[in-house]
């Protein structure tokens, strides 16, 4: 599945499909041992043997086959080099993250259950207070009727296809200035997502035999290379709010005589971009360790670093950010609240400042149209034959593509190949400590007395220097924080 991944990252990889798709043939159906998931689905345990002996006697015999037939995709498309440096010494380092798992103060959760519920139903009474009635809202209708026909906070509301008025985030956002309502809408969606999806749900992914959250780890799931994670999703805990972080503090170490590290890359996707469009005045700001985002302000606006103002490098952070998705002028307005026009001036000045940028992103557009693929500076490969689409939208989308998953993806085989060596060091080392998790750029470890030196040390040298290539054009930095909980550590 993994091989195949590299082959062909945008397709289905599941054992049925590639069975079907590589060698013609439709192996035996799971559902007609177990059933259907539900309350009804058997166990193995109660299957026939006989039955049993065919169907995995099958499942070995088919993943033969597809060896042998993705062996050469895999030479042919020039990813056995990512396969066997990348993600095959990072499977056992994941298995042994399934295996450990996490601890959670169950108690701290139902306190912020809790509390979360006062604070939804203070945001209900004000919402209510505002429209000057009661109604459901999590009706997106019921909510739509009272925002743009009652309220009429703007003349001409969008509407969905089916002739209901929009209320998604992104149209609420938009209206915030328009009425103090909007706000606490948002608020009341925000805290009872949180409340629902994990200050609620998280107990109940305790494994009743070890008392631990055991999350599953997928390396076929994206088409960048990032990892992602279900049963549960660890890596969407929202942190950008003081509400969302709260949950961060739930995350604990098993006794008390343990802590949890949090190590994390510091900025990686921009130095990534200073490094791959090799533009000078980024990699001095990192070389120098100026604020990078105050250092792009500084050139957009034509001040000194000094004298940049807090509101100048918020703008300059959004585009920083923007740059690795193709950020055009109108979606740097929406995000920033600002006019198109000054949104325009400000990308414009922003490529007069950083010109190589601007040639990467029509480099690599131009070898993406030439070649069909883009790829990692450890060589992983997306293709994108929608690049030459006729139709516009779909165009645009391939492009933007094209620019962010060489730079997602670099970050992504960076902490790959960071994990792995560190797995290794631990085992090697005998260390107590464990990693537990990985989420986006950031390693989660439970750090064992009397190993914070040796476990710091590892991590410097492992994270810091994955990629030589990487080094050799910007420094890389790393963050460790040490807690007696998640959110303490980070």
């Amino acid at each position: 599945m993994i091989a195949h991944t590299l082959a062909a990252p945008d397709q289905r990889h599941s054992m049925d499909r590639l069975s079907e798709a590589l060698l013609g043939y439709r192996p035996i159906s799971i559902t007609t041992l177990i059933g259907e998931k539900g309350k009804d689905q058997k166990s193995m345990l109660e299957v026939d043997p006989d039955a049993l002996a065919v169907y995995a006697t099958e499942d070995a015999d088919v993943t033969w086959q597809l060896y042998e037939k993705l062996l050469p995709l895999l030479k042919e498309s020039e990813q056995e080099s990512v396969f066997y440096d990348i993600e095959m010494p990072t499977l056992p380092a994941l298995e042994a993250m399934e295996a450990s798992g996490i601890s959670l103060d169950i108690f701290a959760l139902e306190e912020f259950s809790d509390k979360l519920a006062t604070e939804i139903e203070n945001a209900s009474s004000e919402i209510f207070n505002a429209s000057g009635h009661e109604f459901n809202l999590n009706s997106p209708k019921q909510l739509g009727v009272v925002l743009f026909e009652e309220l009429k906070l703007v003349d001409k509301p969008k509407k969905t296809k089916t002739g209901q008025y929009k209320t998604d985030e992104q149209t609420l956002t938009s209206l915030a200035g328009e009425h103090s309502i909007i706000r606490r809408i948002l608020d009341y969606r925000m805290m009872t997502k949180l409340k629902s999806t994990y200050v609620d749900a998280l107990p109940n992914s305790v494994s009743k035999k070890t008392n631990r959250i055991h999350t599953t780890f997928h390396q076929t799931a994206t088409t960048t290379g990032r990892l992602a994670s279900s049963d549960p999703n660890l890596q969407n805990i929202p942190i950008r709010t003081d509400l969302g972080q709260e949950i961060r503090k739930a995350f604990v170490p098993e006794n008390a005589k343990n802590k949890i590290l949090s190590a994390d890359y510091s900025q990686i996707e921009l130095r990534i971009i200073a490094a791959i469009s090799e533009d000078e005045g980024m990699i001095q700001a990192f070389q120098k360790g100026i604020d990078i985002h105050s250092a792009t302000a500084a050139k957009v606006y034509g001040v000194e670093v000094d004298a940049v103002e807090p509101e100048m490098r918020r703008k300059a952070k959004m585009v920083n950010f923007g740059i690795s998705y193709g950020i055009s002028a109108f979606g740097l307005a929406q995000r920033l609240g600002i006019p198109r026009r000054e949104a325009a001036e400000i990308i414009d000045n922003y490529f007069n400042q950083f010109p190589s940028i601007r040639s990467y992103i029509d480099d690599t557009i131009a070898f993406c149209r030439e070649n069909g693929f883009v790829e990692t500076l450890s060589g992983r490969r997306r293709y994108l034959p929608d690049i030459k689409s006729s139709n516009q939208t779909v165009k645009n989308a391939a492009e933007r593509n094209a620019i962010n998953m060489p730079i997602q993806g670099t970050a992504a085989d960076l902490i790959k190949i960071a994990m792995a060596n560190i797995h290794q060091d631990i085992i090697s080392q005998k260390l107590k400590s464990r990693m537990l998790l990985q989420v986006h750029d950031e390693l989660v470890f439970e750090l064992a007395p009397k190993e914070d030196d040796v476990l710091k040390g590892i991590l410097e040298n492992r994270m810091v220097y994955a990629l030589p290539s990487l080094n050799e054009k910007v420094p890389v930095e790393i963050e460790i924080g040490i807690g007696k909980n998640w959110l303490e550590a980070h």
